[in-house]
């Protein structure tokens, strides 16, 4: 008998248009004679749309803001096996969806709400990466109250750190809102951006030397595996919106020309992350290496990244013998099992 499936894509955040994009390529990848899968499109203003206005979106990319609200019917554990909450940042992959499905009592691919929540907010992230010994670059927090009283106390914190360094929002992805200062007479520009985009923001220190992005992939829940380690090669200043999704603007290489000791300590130190941040289904782990010093240093933990046939957590995981459309079906099976 098919399993019964909610694709749940779009949202509020600014990775709406990667999630449909993401959302898409699930569609056409799960086998359907296993599946029988209804997609919901929520609009950037929150609507649950009707599956008229949802496959208007799905198909032109737009976004959508009429429809009918269809929150109740499409949030009911009736009539649905499980759901994949195929979201990307603020309002989906925060832990948001995945309460209101718990409180559903219906299965969901993914991490639950401890998982999600802690991996979303970067300062979490840190702090309990920090308390299973994680290597991390060096970093401040600030909060907006702060930076609108007390703005030199915010100042110094950033030259502890010295220049360059990096200003980002806490709560979001996609490398929205950030920017890389590299003079003091430009913090109080990303500092702006930053906190006209979050309540908290993050001061982080660059590594003395260029390092490389590695990223590697997790699947799993209480026995999660890792993926072959990629490699994400650019020629921006960072790893910006821009460079992330305009079409030849980075390459990946997988799996990443790395010494094997060194690839064995990137997937060590991200299974070591996935548990102890409770995550469970999939991640993204990126790290920062330093080939000049042999240091790693974890960057960040996605809980659901883009998921395009391009994207690299898919391919990671066809490197190692695991196609798109098998990738699907198994974290379909793992959101089934017991946790």
């Amino acid at each position: 008998m098919k399993k019964r499936i909610l694709l749940l894509a779009g949202g509020q955040s600014g990775e709406h248009e990667v999630s449909l994009m993401s959302a898409r390529s699930v569609l056409a990848a799960l086998p359907r004679d296993q599946f029988d899968v209804t997609p919901v499109v929520i609009s950037p203003q929150g609507r649950w749309l009707a599956p008229t206005d949802t496959a208007r979106a799905l198909e032109t990319g737009e976004a959508v803001s009429g429809g009918d609200l269809v929150l109740h019917r499409a949030a009911s554990a009736e009539g649905y096996d499980a759901v994949f909450p195929l979201l990307h940042g603020p309002m989906g992959e925060d832990g948001t969806i995945q309460g209101l499905l718990t409180l559903a009592g219906i299965p969901f691919v993914g991490s639950g709400v401890l998982g999600s929540a802690a991996c979303m907010d970067k300062v979490m992230t840190k702090q309990v990466l920090a308390s299973v010994g994680i290597p991390q670059v060096d970093w401040r927090l600030a909060v907006r109250r702060e930076w609108q009283t007390r703005p030199e106390e915010v100042l110094a914190r950033a030259a502890e750190l010295g220049f360059p360094l990096f200003v980002k929002p806490a709560n979001l992805g996609s490398s929205v809102g950030i920017s890389k200062v590299s003079r003091p007479q430009d913090l109080q520009a990303a500092l702006d951006l930053a906190f006209s985009l979050d309540r908290r923001v993050i001061l982080e220190a660059m590594t003395p030397h260029k390092p490389r992005e590695v990223e590697v992939g997790i699947l799993g829940n209480d026995a999660p595996i890792a993926s072959p380690v990629g490699e994400l090669r650019f020629d921006a200043d960072f790893y910006d919106y821009e460079t992330k999704y305009t079409e030849g603007r980075a390459e990946m290489h997988i799996p990443a020309p790395l010494p094997a000791e060194v690839a064995e300590r990137v997937r060590n130190l991200a299974l070591t992350a996935f548990r102890a941040l409770d995550c469970a289904g999939l991640a993204r782990v990126d790290f920062f290496y330093v080939e000049e010093t042999g240091e790693l240093f974890l960057n960040e933990v996605n809980t659901m990244p883009g998921f395009t046939t391009t994207s690299m957590y898919p391919k990671l995981f066809e490197a190692a013998g695991l196609s798109y459309s098998e990738l699907v079906t198994r974290l379909i099976e793992l959101a089934l099992e017991e946790r």
